[in-house]
């Protein structure tokens, strides 16, 4: 990871103010001040100008790369000890007990140098639409900053922050976790405003082992969050609803009739939705967001709740809503070779899977004609519940409708036993347990797929399953022939 600094240059006799550590002058006396402009996790992203951060990791020690950092330009280096065989290098290194915990407290001493506001967002699905939808709408009256790609870790997160120019009013920060502590640690280098939780799922349960657990975690959110700030949960989820929290009053959105920012009168409009808001008390109708999914909607809605928190005109956070634009390989939807393509392969957990299968059985049903096909691939980090909520994916397709099945990764027989149970017949479904070999689904899907039929490809960012979808866009001249 590397970020451009926002302020231009920070020098190393500040960084080792802020972060309490010693300033060394290694190889003989240099320039206590030397300035850098750049922040790197990545040896092979160094260069002049640039401060190496080496983190010692689980697997790779970083500190192994300070002579790799040196050598492509860097001459300033944050750090936990000094190598003994670059003692003959010349270049500033400030030493600190944790490099990871110094980084943050760089960009906590970073942040405080602007006025500015800042919304947290954390969850065990959405946390990357919800941040782009209240980006948007932010962006519509306020100079925004946002958490870009997945710099949403204990690492990531501070990277960002650093990244931020000066003139920004409103910085959108997500916050990703495995287990306890982390989230706590990113709200109070934060110490949001405003704080979202999307939901509570499946995702880590290998880590934290059941979902109370998982919510305990993402409630560690409100750790950091500002006296008066404001707490945005999910409504309509079983255990953020009955969280106890305290010190805050939480605001609910969702669907049910206790949310106090709620969805009603819903409408599918082709590739958009189209539905009203209630809040106090009032009716906002006719809210368009160009995308589709229940799960779109409530992003749409903490969208529209930070809008409203942060004084914004609500003609100006619809135009917020209709400008979204997702990211990634996030529902993106479109036509290929006669068949219609939902490609969502950036994660998956059980949660978002139904959320996605949702999605797929309405653009069918949209469209009229064709089959619900699906590739669904392997979900990590499940831990003992794995085989179960992988089957469980499974025979929910089968009961959502789906016609033909193909499944990609180790828990491949694990999905199709479960659409078996769920009614289809094994002669649809398509096994593939080798994640290596993206070809072999890649071609048992160009034969059975015909015109008219819409795919959905899904799975953990580690299955890579636009592989298959690159294999079917390189061979598209043979989809739909039969």
């Amino acid at each position: 990871m590397k970020v451009n600094v926002g302020c231009n240059e920070l020098t190393m006799a500040e960084l080792a103010r802020i972060c309490k550590g010693v300033l060394c002058c290694v190889g003989g006396e240099t320039n206590k001040d030397l300035p850098f402009r750049f922040v790197s996790t990545d040896s092979r992203e160094t260069s002049a100008e640039t401060l190496f951060v080496a983190i010692d990791g689980a697997k790779v020690d970083g500190h192994n790369y300070i002579g790799a950092a040196l050598s492509s330009g860097s001459e300033c280096i944050l750090c936990e000890r000094i190598p003994d065989v670059l003692t003959d290098r010349k270049y500033v290194a400030v030493v600190v007990e944790d490099s990871l915990r110094a980084v943050g407290e760089l960009a906590k001493a970073y942040d405080r140098r602007t006025s500015h506001r800042k919304v947290a967002i954390t969850g065990s699905v959405g946390k990357t639409t919800t941040k782009e939808f209240v980006a948007a709408v932010l962006s519509e009256s306020l100079r925004v900053h946002k958490t870009e790609g997945n710099y949403n870790s204990n690492i990531g997160m501070p990277l960002s922050m650093l990244s931020m120019s000066r003139d920004t009013e409103v910085s959108v920060l997500e916050m990703g976790m495995s287990d306890f502590g982390e989230i706590e640690y990113l709200s109070r280098i934060a110490e949001p405003d405003i704080a979202i939780v999307t939901c509570i799922g499946s995702s880590h349960m290998e880590y934290l082992g059941s979902r109370e657990n998982i919510c305990r975690a993402k409630m560690e959110i409100t750790r950091g969050l500002k006296k008066g700030g404001t707490l945005l949960l999910n409504g309509d989820d079983d255990l953020l609803r009955h969280y106890p929290v305290m010190d805050f009053a939480p605001v609910y959105v969702g669907f049910g009739e206790n949310c106090d920012f709620r969805a009603v009168n819903v409408r599918p409009l082709g590739a958009r939705t189209v539905f009203d808001i209630c809040y106090r008390g009032k009716v906002v109708e006719n809210v368009i967001i160009p995308t589709i999914g229940k799960h779109n909607i409530y992003a749409a809605l903490f969208a529209f709740a930070v809008g409203v928190r942060m004084n914004m005109e609500i003609p100006a956070i619809l135009r917020g809503l209709k400008n979204f634009v997702p990211v990634g390989m996030r529902q993106n939807i479109y036509g290929l070779g006669g068949i219609t393509v939902i490609e969502d392969c950036y994660n998956a957990s059980p949660e978002s899977m139904r959320a996605a299968i949702g999605v797929l059985q309405q653009v069918t049903m949209e469209h009229g004609r064709g089959r619900m096909t699906a590739v669904l691939g392997d979900m990590y980090e499940l831990g003992a519940t794995s085989d179960a909520l992988h089957e469980a994916v499974g025979t929910y397709f089968a009961q959502a409708g789906g016609k033909c099945l193909y499944t990609f990764g180790k828990s491949a027989d694990h999905i199709a036993g479960g659409a078996v149970l769920g009614g289809m017949l094994n002669e649809n479904i398509y096994r593939n347990c080798d994640i290596t070999r993206p070809d072999i689904t890649g071609e048992m899907l160009l034969h059975p797929l015909k015109a008219g039929d819409t795919l959905l490809v899904k799975a953990s960012r580690g299955a890579a399953a636009e592989r298959i979808l690159s294999y079917l866009k390189e061979h598209s001249d043979r989809l739909c022939r039969s």
